[in-house]
This record gives C-alpha cells, sequence and structure tokens, in this order.
C-alpha cells in the first residue's frame, strides 16, 4: 500500500494537478482518518497504528520552506502544493494555521502554483476547517455515496457521519470547491446502481461544485472484491450533468 514517509515530498506528477509538491501532515508511520474506506491506497486503519502522532505547524513550516525554497533555486516547476498523505488531512489540530504558513510560502517561492487540500470532507462543519478551506485554491471535497447506508459500506466512518450533515455544511462554500466521487463496485454494493446514481446527481444539483472530478480505482486496494469501471462507462453516468453545463472531469 502507498504510503508517505516525509511531511513534504515530491514533486510528483499527478493525474489531476499536474507537478505537485504534497504535504502529508498526518502520522509520518501510520495512518489516521476519520474514514476507513475499502479502496484507500494507504491500506485499512487497523494496520496503520504504529504511530499517532501528527507533525505541528513548526515542523510542518520548515520543511515546507526547506522543500520549496530548494526547488525555486534549482528551477523545479511546482504547478501544485497538496495536501493528502497518510488520512484525512484536516484531522491535524494545527490545520488551520499550516493553511495559512503554506499560503505564506507559496506566494514567495512559487505564487502561480494552486494549493490543493484532498478532504474526505468529514469536518466542513468545524467553522475554523471550513474556513481554511476556503482560503485554498482547490478545496476537493468528497462525496462518494449517495446515502448513509452506501457511506456504512464504502467510506465506514469512524464515529457519527450523516450525509446530510455534510451536504449541510458544503453549501456554506457556495459552489467554491471541486467535488471528487469514486466510481466503483463490489459484491455488496454498486454506487452507479440508477437509484443510487439519481441521487448522487440530486446532491450535485443541490451543491452546484464549480467541478466535479469522477474517477475509479487506480491502485491497489485493501478490499480484494472491488470492480472500476472504464472513462466511457463512467461519462455515459454522468452525461445528464455534462448536458446540463456542469464541468466533470473523468479519469480512468
Amino acid at each position: 500500500m502507498l504510503h508517505f514517509d516525509d511531511i513534504v515530498f515530491g514533486p510528483i506528477f499527478s493525474r489531476r494537478l499536474g507537478s505537485s509538491l504534497g504535504v502529508n501532515i498526518l502520522p509520518s508511520k501510520g495512518k489516521l482518518c476519520n474514514f476507513d474506506c475499502v479502496y484507500c491506497e494507504c491500506g485499512w486503519n487497523r494496520d496503520g497504528k504504529s504511530d499517532n502522532v501528527f507533525p505541528r505547524l513548526a515542523e510542518v513550516e520548515a520543511a515546507l520552506e526547506e522543500k520549496m525554497s530548494k526547488a525555486a533555486e534549482e528551477g523545479v516547476p511546482v504547478d501544485s502544493i497538496t495536501f493528502s498523505g497518510n488520512g484525512e488531512p484536516t484531522m491535524n489540530p494545527d490545520f488551520p494555521e499550516i493553511v495559512d504558513a503554506t499560503l505564506r510560502l507559496r506566494d514567495r517561492y512559487f505564487p502561480q502554483a494552486k494549493v490543493s487540500v484532498l478532504s474526505n470532507a468529514v469536518l466542513v462543519g468545524r467553522p475554523a476547517v471550513a474556513e481554511a478551506l476556503k482560503k485554498v485554491d482547490n478545496p476537493i471535497l468528497k462525496i462518494d455515496a449517495s446515502s448513509d447506508v452506501l457511506v456504512q459500506k464504502i467510506n465506514k466512518p469512524v464515529g457519527a457521519y450523516r450525509l446530510a450533515d455534510i451536504v449541510t455544511a458544503l453549501k456554506g462554500f457556495d459552489g467554491n470547491f471541486v467535488l471528487q466521487t469514486m466510481f466503483l463496485r463490489s459484491p455488496d454494493f454498486d454506487t452507479t446502481e440508477p437509484e443510487a446514481l439519481q441521487a448522487w446527481m440530486e446532491i450535485v444539483r443541490e451543491l452546484r461544485p464549480r467541478e466535479i472530478m469522477v474517477y475509479t480505482i487506480d491502485r491497489e486496494t485493501p478490499d480484494k472484491s472491488l470492480g472500476k469501471y472504464t472513462v466511457e462507462e463512467m461519462t455515459r453516468f454522468v452525461q445528464p450533468l455534462l448536458d446540463e453545463g456542469f464541468r466533470i472531469q473523468i479519469r480512468g
């Protein structure tokens, strides 16, 4: 399974974000997430308990400055500074301050680069987390499933979770975010079953995100029963939204 040992890594080429400098503000030797997704490239939560220490603001800021100053000096392009890593980045207690520090350093070294955060959106109901996400160029926020039943099967939340609460919190972004959705299937579920797909499209229409990223399995997954979809199939699934003018990236 994929794992990130450093706070700042790369740049690496991202199929969605270009030359991307990765930022992991989760434990370096473990995994910490409030989801336990069946498709997570970092594996199951239970297998990542060897480390639960978050890097704090000063440590993250120092690592960012070191990597960015070196990249700038060597002429290495950076299109995106992307928070992802070994779990859910908004769980770091210093997340809002880390975002502010990242934006300051971005402006100093790579003012054209976009700051992106890949988040499962579980904590968007917290005002400090929501405000920090609104500051970055690309808050990329996840809704994989269109019902609480499907969320439990696919994302396996750790603790209480209500999809309706997430949708309500996301309305506060006024559409200025990127919605990310994984299309997949297993013997136990199919996110593109007609009723589920229709409900997901209704959520999209309600939130009206500025962009939608739909994708499917690309790496090894902890649940070996999962099946992927082709770009052609996913295009067919989202065609009604395309016809309505939504901007959608489709990645196989």
